[in-house]
């Protein structure tokens, strides 16, 4: 396969997930734009080091994911330096667990802007040069959260949910179009945003880190494996080539057996 002379963005793109489908994508030829947050000398190191290795064109933009104008100038950018949008990756997401007497306000806000509402807002702004090419790949990081709840986690069940149904709906306008659109929907992945919900699934749990790992985390995939980054990347590169093509509105879960009962 290959997306050589494709152009890509790719949200919440600076570690984790983001980065692996970032890279992936660059691997296949395609340049890359990358986002995020996290400090800037680390950034520019994958930044580059993408470049180098891949010799694609790599950009960093620094938009927040929770506000509409920037993300809508990010879009613009790509389009501008790049010459076209072709993929876009929908994966920047924040977490916070919490009792729902206790949930905070703004913690609810903050993950529906940033796991759902910026997808609208990037799908919004990507899809007219899209349609106009009769090519274009959307795939959306959703989460085995997306087809079932847990306990503590009322926002990002409820983003997770909403992210498929924008999919679905995308999927069914854009059908004509050459345009797909997709969700990937893992179980729990060792990222960043997985490891710094452990300490408050510890309190509201009342667990250790190792009871949070083996008998909340793992104890959903029957599998008891973590699924890795490279394999979600894997699966967001397969949505994006011609063999997928038919392929649109599916929400395709990586894990581990979770949601199989």
């Amino acid at each position: 396969m290959s997306l050589k002379s494709r152009k890509a963005l790719v949200t919440g793109s600076t570690s984790g997930i983001g980065l692996a489908c970032a890279r992936a994508l660059a691997r296949e030829g395609a340049d890359v734009c990358i986002n995020g947050f996290g400090p800037a000398e680390a950034i520019e190191v994958e930044r580059a080091g993408i470049e180098a290795e891949f010799g694609v064109r790599c950009l960093y933009d620094g938009a927040d994911m929770s506000k509409p104008d920037e993300i809508a100038r990010m879009v613009a950018r790509v389009e501008a330096e790049f010459g076209a949008l072709d993929v876009l990756v929908n994966n920047a997401g924040i977490q916070f667990v919490s009792p729902i007497e206790d949930f905070p306000v703004d913690k609810w806000d903050a993950i529906l802007a940033i796991n759902l509402s910026s997808a609208f807002h990037t799908i919004r702004a990507a899809t007219p040069g899209m349609k106009a090419r009769k090519w274009g790949r959307i795939v959306n990081t959703a989460s085995a959260h997306s087809l079932v709840a847990s306990p503590f986690k009322a926002a990002y069940v409820a983003a997770k949910h909403g992210v498929v149904g924008l999919t679905k709906t995308v999927a069914l306008e854009l059908a004509t179009s050459g345009v797909t659109a997709n969700c990937v929907s893992p179980g729990y992945v060792w990222t960043p945003l997985v490891e710094k919900q452990i300490p408050d699934t510890m309190k509201a749990r009342n667990m250790t880190r190792e009871e949070v790992i083996e008998k909340v985390l793992l104890t959903a995939q029957p599998t008891r494996q973590f699924v890795t980054v490279d394999q979600v990347a894997a699966c967001v590169l397969y949505l994006c080539s011609d063999a997928a093509s038919q392929i649109t509105g599916a929400n395709i879960s990586m894990d581990g057996g979770w949601t199989a009962a």
